[in-house]
């Protein structure tokens, strides 16, 4: 045991400091892993070399999966091994064992950040600030490559959107929404003299997701926007909280407004602003359009149980069927669309069982949720199944739903310790 001399300060305990150590490096490793999923410009991206890494390494010192982790493995590597089945009815694999295997590692990566949150909850708050930063710094990037502002720059867009520090706008866009949520959510059950620090950032990362020009991405944004102060005036019902709610909501709207009607003074972003927001473009109604991809996707389906193979559809009718229930049932064959459907489902379901408890986990849930949400559905017109961040909010809804799950353990625990005490003093 350290000594101290007398009127000196206490030695500090080698055994804390060592715990305080590990925590910190926790989280750095943490935060650095989540940072990564913001920058995929290239495959393999840095976030799978280092996230592969890391959960090889938590293995080592003791990864523990509950059994609410345990029912999301089971029903990923269903998925999964349906899509082994599906790659056995194609003439050439191509490059379907890759396809797998990153089907596989993004699994993983689910039940890590479900594994690791449920062990310590406060590790959601490293995950969202991590996030945040991403989002923040590949916003600047597409912006910046929108505008062409260096030499260069234009690797940071596509067909004339802003992509980030990603391969699609139609990915960047919503990669955005969570910290948007989390942003708002903060500005509206906040302090009011916070809301300076949370704007600045907030325009930014709207401003974009705008110029990512993602149709499913402002759709998203649309619903969300609507949704949290909806499920908030529910949760909380004062009425001095609920008409603070409407006066913020108000004011946001016409920040976004002005920001909006400024942007358009620009006369390419008014043009490709116009264009997009036309709810069917010709790519969508075309004769192989993506709805008639979605009925023929859907003939396939009912005539090849065990599926057609990963990624064979998209050169049979010349695009993907940017559909994600055909996309599981085509290249993973009915036994992974069952499990797809059963875990997105189930996420759906336990997730809203305890959005509005009282916990400290609670408002992180609760962004995630909504994320998640307006992510299934848009998932009825774009293909979801290797977004990085999609996997992180099912970690992260799955994470909460087993701490909730322990919480009511120790709560029945604790109900059976006072009862025997009480049987006792009788």
């Amino acid at each position: 045991m350290a000594t101290s001399k007398p009127g000196s300060p206490p030695a500090p305990d080698r055994a804390a400091v060592n715990r305080a150590l590990v925590r910190l490096i926790t989280k750095a490793a943490i935060g650095l892993g989540v940072f990564l999923s913001g920058f995929v410009i290239n495959e393999p991206a840095p976030y799978e070399l280092y996230m592969a890494g890391l959960i090889a390494i938590w293995a080592l010192f003791g990864l523990r999966i509950s059994r609410t982790a345990a029912v999301l493995l089971a029903l990923l590597v269903l998925f999964n091994f349906g899509g082994v089945i599906s790659a056995t009815q194609m003439p050439d694999l191509k490059s379907a064992p890759l396809y797998i295997a990153v089907s596989l590692f993004l699994a993983f990566t689910a039940v890590f950040f479900a594994a690791i949150i449920e062990a310590d909850y406060r590790r959601l708050q490293v995950i969202f600030r991590a996030y945040y930063l991403a989002a923040l710094i590949t916003s600047v990037c597409g912006i910046l490559g929108y505008f062409d502002a260096f030499p260069g720059a234009d690797m940071f867009t596509l067909y004339g959107r802003a992509k980030g520090a990603f391969q699609d706008p139609n990915v960047f866009g919503p990669f955005l929404i969570l910290p948007m949520i989390w942003s708002i959510h903060q500005i509206l059950t906040g302090r009011l003299r916070a809301l300076p620090l949370h704007l600045l950032p907030l325009l930014i990362i709207v401003f974009g997701l705008f110029l990512s020009f993602s149709r499913a991405a402002w759709g998203m944004l649309a619903v969300a926007m609507i949704l949290l102060p909806l499920i908030l005036a529910i949760r909380n019902r004062s009425n001095k909280f609920r008409l603070k709610l409407i006066i913020l909501a108000i004011l946001a709207l016409l920040i976004i407004g002005l920001a909006l009607a400024a942007s358009l003074q620009i006369p390419r972003v008014a043009e490709l602003f116009f264009e997009r927001a036309q709810l069917v473009q010709s790519y969508d109604s075309d004769r192989i359009g993506r709805f008639a991809r979605h009925w023929y996707g859907l003939v396939m389906a009912v005539q090849h149980p065990l599926g057609i193979g990963p990624l064979e559809f998209g050169p049979i009718y010349g695009e993907d069927t940017h559909n994600i229930w055909l996309k599981a049932a085509l290249d993973y064959g009915w036994l992974g669309f069952i499990a797809f459907l059963t875990m997105t489902m189930l996420t759906i379901g336990m997730g809203l069982r305890i959005l509005l408890r009282d916990r400290p986990w609670q408002p992180f849930l609760l962004c995630a949720y909504l994320t998640y949400l307006t992510h299934v559905m848009v998932g009825n017109v774009i293909d979801t199944d290797h977004w990085r961040h999609f996997y992180l909010l099912i970690g992260i809804i799955w994470g909460c739903v087993a701490l909730e799950n322990r919480y009511q353990e120790n709560e029945r625990r604790m109900g059976k310790i006072i009862e025997s005490r009480s049987n006792g003093r009788q």
